[in-house]
């Protein structure tokens, strides 16, 4: 498996791992027409569905793997070119800041806070009191 898509690694890591604890699921995961681009392209289909901009959480995309495996009647929707997905990946150790780093930090945030609120009051727009003129019809009888 190349390291070129972490999305792909990641749904094929967990069906391996699932497959070595759930009996039933490693038949279904050993099926010769089922493959792991096909299955990747099933859960990129499921979430074009959804909308243009998606987030799922692991739990959805492990469960939709799953689900390609388990059934034989998959529709897999065709995907546009353009199409991409990218998996977290979590870091291996957190990072620890110097007093003096996390000071500056906390500085800098409180400081584009400061600016994002003014900007937003800024924007609002003034409610002033509409000047109400009062209209008077003439009466021709």
């Amino acid at each position: 498996m190349s390291k070129q898509n972490p999305l792909k690694e990641a749904i094929h890591s967990y069906l391996d791992e699932r497959a070595k604890v759930d009996e039933l699921f490693a038949v279904a995961y050993k099926k010769k027409n089922k493959s792991i681009d096909e299955c990747c392209t099933y859960i990129m289909g499921e979430a074009k569905k959804r909308g243009n901009a998606v987030c799922m959480s692991d739990d959805e995309v492990f469960g939709l793997a799953v689900h390609y495996y388990d059934e034989d009647n998959i529709k897999i929707n065709k995907l546009p070119a353009n199409v991409k997905a990218s998996a977290s990946v979590p870091e291996t150790k957190p990072v620890k800041l110097t007093e003096e780093d996390e000071k500056r930090a906390r500085e800098e945030a409180i400081k584009r806070l400061t600016e994002e609120q003014y900007a937003l009051l800024k924007k609002k727009p003034s409610r002033s009191k509409k000047e109400v003129t009062e209209v008077k019809q003439m009466s021709l009888f």
